[in-house]
């Protein structure tokens, strides 16, 4: 897509997407893929609010605030098509994941000091070489690579598990990211086929919806485990019915 005098000015950012810019709203490049954040940071919040309300670890509510930080990101990103928004959209998701491999593995760390310290660097050296620097093949690398870190944790805390619940939680998590995931090639790699469409499907805003209730069922995942680590009695119950959310009790001492 050639670059498009708007609001913002010439695209700068090293990727576009299959949506048409500037169609809605000369303030919004890529519309739809700008407003399919709000899902994300709808179910992040509830899980912040749950996580507060019942006295959760301090590194749920930094989790919750983080998947709010990247789905802002994204949308400012999507709506400016811009490199330093870009920035803003791809950074937090390094810090994130960064978030969900401390969470995963610090409860069997040795010493305690040193993961959080050494993340905290890695995340902060990452910042700064990517606002310096483009790396398009190499962030998507790098970003698979840790993805990839928190595979066998989760299916070791899967097999453990004998909650029902807890175990559609998981399943639930894998189906999203399989779904978005198609979606995200879909929309990559078939760009122009779709582009003729009369309807376009939209796959890279259906990508932020799933990956919204993907990060929510992942993070309702971890809290039950923590919470069964820890002793609190966990469980999964539904609000109206069908939303999952995890339920602790924790012993008087505590």
């Amino acid at each position: 897509m050639a670059d498009i005098s708007s609001f913002w000015g010439p695209v700068t950012s090293t990727t576009e997407w299959c949506e048409k810019n500037y169609v809605y709203s000369s303030y919004i490049a890529e519309f739809f893929n700008t407003i399919s954040n709000v899902p994300s940071i709808i179910l992040a919040l509830i899980g912040l609010i749950n996580s507060l309300r019942q006295g959760f670890e301090k590194r749920f509510s930094i989790l919750h605030i983080s998947n709010m930080i990247l789905a802002i990101g994204s949308m400012l990103f999507h709506a400016t098509l811009q490199n330093v928004q870009q920035q803003s959209d791809e950074t937090p998701m390094v810090w994130e994941m960064l978030l969900y491999i401390y969470i995963l593995y610090s409860p069997d760390w040795h010493y305690r000091s040193t993961m959080p310290t050494f993340l905290f660097l890695y995340g902060a050296v990452f910042a700064i070489v990517h606002s310096q620097f483009r790396f398009v093949i190499g962030f998507k690398v790098h970003y698979v690579i840790l993805c990839l870190i928190c595979i066998p944790r989760m299916y070791k805390y899967y097999i453990h598990i004998e909650d029902v619940a807890a175990k559609r939680l998981a399943k639930l998590y894998v189906g999203t990211l399989f779904l978005g995931s198609i979606c995200w090639l879909c929309d990559r790699l078939f760009c122009k086929e779709i582009s003729r469409w009369y309807f376009s499907p939209q796959g890279h805003a259906l990508w932020h919806v799933f990956m919204g209730f993907n990060s929510y069922f992942a993070n309702t995942f971890l809290m039950y485990c923590r919470a069964q680590q820890r002793g609190w009695a966990p469980r999964i119950v539904h609000l109206l019915g069908f939303f999952p959310y995890v339920k602790i009790q924790k012993p008087k001492t505590q």
